[in-house]
């Protein structure tokens, strides 16, 4: 009984956790666009420095006592070190810790693609480097964390539907992407997982 109400609060923290982490990338795209401080022609690493610099200022994220980095690291313990092992590192693009009971620390992350709705070698990319990563094989199968796609030209539904005609072509029309009323986001369904995302529109 003990180990199921332990597990229950977990949940709840894990839930309220992602939570405020959404909240928090949410807020700082809508600073990005009352602040006119993204460039069409910016890289997608630009774009990320910009939202975390707008979170890492959010007071909300002292009072919820989550910190933050960009272009975090994933160390691999099966890499044997030598010179510039580390450049080789996969890099995820942003990172999200907080602690539960004074010393389990709980991490959520942040993958961002640029996307255009005319650009297939974008959607392309966005399911590649973006969905896969996050499937067991993928560079970030172990994260836990939601996809988020830049969008640069072009309208939200419009680039959806551009991934999701790739992902059919590819025989996968189950990991679609969808709006998830109940969760208010987007999300795809996966074998491993379910992945949420989140498009922020730049374009119009």
């Amino acid at each position: 009984m003990a180990g199921t109400l332990y597990t229950t609060i977990f949940l709840n923290f894990q839930n309220k956790f992602e939570e405020r982490c959404i909240t928090l990338f949410t807020e700082a795209y809508n600073t990005s666009i009352s602040n006119q401080s993204i460039a069409l022609s910016f890289d997608e690493n630009d774009i990320t420095a910009i939202l975390h610099n707008y979170i890492n200022e959010n007071p909300k994220r002292k009072k919820w006592l989550i910190s933050t980095d960009a272009e975090n690291h994933q160390f691999d313990n099966t890499v044997i070190p030598e010179k510039g092992f580390a450049a080789k590192f996969s890099r995820i693009d942003m990172r999200f810790t907080t602690f539960w009971n004074n010393k389990n620390e709980y991490t959520y992350y942040v993958e961002a693609k640029n996307i255009k709705s005319k650009d297939s070698g974008l959607k392309r990319r966005y399911i590649n480097t973006g969905i896969d990563n996050f499937l067991v094989g993928g560079k970030y199968n172990q994260c836990d964390g939601l996809l988020a796609g830049y969008i640069l030209e072009g309208k939200t539904d419009d680039c959806i539907s551009g991934v999701n005609k790739l992902l059919k072509k590819d025989k996968r029309e189950t990991e679609e992407v969808f709006f998830n009323i109940k969760e208010n986001n987007y999300q795809s369904n996966h074998k491993e997982r379910n992945l949420k995302h989140l498009f922020f529109d730049f374009a119009n």
